[in-house]
């Protein structure tokens, strides 16, 4: 049976529906998948919960990354064939077993990265790769902090910034989380719920980092700035914590500070990026210098207890869902 996993409307995790769905036929330009691997990440809450517009009345398929294997080819596809593993990420609509996809948003999975690593790094890992090459181009030497260091985007930058020459501290909840970040990549983590972040930061750097990337907003926010040198540089990436809603633009004074809230799908967009940087990622993990850790696995049916546990941030690394 094909199926997708609904959100009728807003609300937690216990809105989510299975709905039986009609297997689609691809048109002009596109492709039909069958999924194999399903990614679960942050801002498939932000979606399920109202945080983040939707683009439909009702019946929202959440989901941003998944892993296939391609059924059938529309006209006008090149370069594809029928039973190529391929990944992608798209902003909804991946928590299904079957769905159609414009052909120039898939990347194929290469020999040696398996469906469930691909569907569980593309989005994070691609992520990743905006945040330390677009947003903040990170040069070697340079010393920067990155919070949730032992989530799924965290364990990839820790070791993408190790490949790279630069001194990354990282931030986590607890002593086993701190343990797993201190592994993959990050010469000092800090435990935000025994330490205070920005004092351990300072005495770490006296003089601040050069830049911060945060995914946590409200809770992390104002300290983030305080750890910034002069002229360092704020990278908004996520609200785990909710939205730093006392943000003012004079805050920034009080180091020329920058900042920036960049989204992935903008950079996708751009012409040549999604395959520079798709290739990059799999390179890297391909070679072993990333690993990806798929720590968590749920049935497809099941998603409902996937964001139960990653909004208790019961999770690190990678969670998957399988249909």
């Amino acid at each position: 049976m094909a199926y997708s996993i609904v959100a009728p409307h807003t609300g937690g995790s216990d809105v989510l529906r299975v709905q039986e769905i009609e297997i689609p036929t691809p048109g002009a330009g596109e492709v039909l998948l069958r999924h194999t691997a399903i990614g679960v990440n942050f801002i498939d809450t932000y979606f399920r919960t109202g945080l983040y517009p939707w683009s439909v009345d009702s019946d929202l398929v959440l989901g941003s990354e998944a892993a296939g294997v391609v059924e059938a080819i529309g006209d006008g596809v090149s370069g594809l064939s029928v039973g190529d593993r391929v990944a992608y990420t798209l902003a909804n609509g991946a928590y299904t077993t079957h769905r159609t996809v414009a052909a120039q948003h898939l990347v194929n999975i290469p020999d040696g990265v398996s469906d469930e690593t691909a569907a569980g790094s593309i989005l994070k890992g691609l992520t990743a790769r905006y945040l330390l090459h677009d947003s903040y181009p990170v040069q070697r030497g340079q010393h920067v902090l990155f919070h949730a260091a032992a989530g799924g985007v965290g364990l990839i930058a820790g070791q993408w910034l190790a490949t790279m020459g630069v001194r990354a501290t990282g931030t986590a909840g607890g002593p086993e989380k701190c343990a797993l970040a201190g592994q993959y990549g990050y010469s000092d983590v800090i435990d935000y719920r025994s330490e205070n972040f920005v004092e351990k930061l300072r005495a770490l750097a006296p003089s601040g980092v050069d830049v911060v990337y945060d995914s946590v907003g409200k809770d992390t926010y104002p300290g983030s700035l305080q750890c910034l040198k002069t002229h360092g540089t704020l990278v908004s990436f996520g609200q785990s914590s909710g939205p730093a809603t006392e943000f003012k633009l004079s805050d920034l004074a009080a180091g020329s500070f920058h900042v920036t809230r960049p989204i992935l799908f903008h950079f996708t967009a751009l012409p040549g990026w999604l395959e520079k940087a798709a290739s990059e990622l799999f390179s890297l993990i391909a070679d072993g210098s990333i690993k990806i850790n798929v720590n968590q696995t749920f049935d497809l049916r099941d998603a409902a207890k996937a964001h139960d546990a990653l909004e208790g941030r019961q999770t690190t690394g990678c969670t998957v869902l399988i249909p």
